[in-house]
C-alpha cells in the first residue's frame, strides 16, 4: 500500500474546501472532490467539525424561520449541536495542552 491509499489528503474535512459556497450561494462539492476515494468520509468529517456544526445550526434556524420545525424541536436540535461544539472545543483544547 502506498501512502496515498492510507493517508487522506491535506484538505480532508476542511468544510470550505470540500463543501464551498458556490456562485449561487449554495454549498456544493467540487467535482474533483467527488472523484476522491475519501469523498464520503471527508464530507462527514467536515460536517462534524465545529464549522460544520455551526452550518447545521444555521440550517435549523432556517427551518424554524420557514415553519418547518417548531420552537421545541429548534431548541432541542440547537442544544445538541452546542453540546457537540463544546465537546469538540474541549477535546481540541486538551490535545493542545498535552
Amino acid at each position: 500500500m502506498t501512502d496515498n491509499e492510507t493517508n487522506p489528503p491535506e484538505c480532508f474535512g476542511q468544510l470550505d474546501t470540500v463543501f464551498p459556497v458556490g456562485e449561487e450561494g449554495i454549498r456544493t462539492s467540487p467535482p474533483e472532490c467527488m472523484k476522491c476515494p475519501y469523498a464520503r468520509s471527508c464530507l462527514q468529517a467536515a460536517l462534524r467539525s465545529p464549522e460544520g456544526l455551526k452550518l447545521q445550526e444555521e440550517k435549523v434556524d432556517q427551518a424554524y424561520e420557514y415553519g418547518l420545525i417548531g420552537k421545541l424541536e429548534r431548541w432541542s436540535k440547537k442544544k445538541l449541536l452546542h453540546q457537540e461544539i463544546d465537546a469538540l472545543t474541549l477535546k481540541k483544547n486538551r490535545s493542545n495542552l498535552g
